[in-house]
């Protein structure tokens, strides 16, 4: 069986160190469920590449095909942040993702935008990737960001 780490060498990808709180908060946090597993909540992660933080309003300021570019680099950044917290390999399932899109109004197509997270993790985890989700608009986010995504995800810690 591939292990997640080897799945990102495949796919050419190499994760971003996981980037610090920005404020007053923890980038991750571990809740005990039993038998061996936790909850693992994963702070909102904002679109970025190394220390830059990609801005700007879709569809009008960010096509959508790069916005959904900038919703897969906020789940590489949650797969980092999983990783220094537990290990990727500890992973059972991604829970739940929580993504918001920057947008201008009346644009509707968040959905599409957060498939780039979605997609990612299902490519890196296989089915334990797959996960609910819910696509949000908003009119503002942290440093102007194009997206945020949080994640919920079962991890093995025993």
């Amino acid at each position: 069986m591939t292990t997640p780490h080897e799945r990102l060498r495949e796919l050419g990808i190499t994760l971003p160190p996981p980037p610090p709180a920005a404020a007053s908060y923890v980038q991750t946090r571990l809740a005990s469920i039993g038998d061996g597993q936790s909850l693992i909540y994963v702070a909102g992660q904002i679109s970025r590449e190394g220390d830059k933080v990609l801005t700007g309003r879709c569809p009008d300021q960010v096509s959508v095909e790069e916005a959904t570019r900038r919703a897969r680099l906020c789940a590489l950044s949650i797969l980092s942040q999983i990783d220094a917290a537990v290990g990727l390999d500890s992973v059972f399932e991604i829970g739940q993702l929580i993504g918001f899109v920057l947008s201008a109004e009346g644009f509707g197509e968040q959905p599409k935008v957060m498939n780039g997270a979605s997609d990612l993790l299902v490519e890196v985890l296989g089915a334990a990737g797959k996960h609910t989700r819910a696509a949000l608009g908003t009119n503002a986010l942290p440093f102007s960001a194009t997206v945020e995504v949080a994640a919920v995800a079962v991890v093995s810690t025993g």
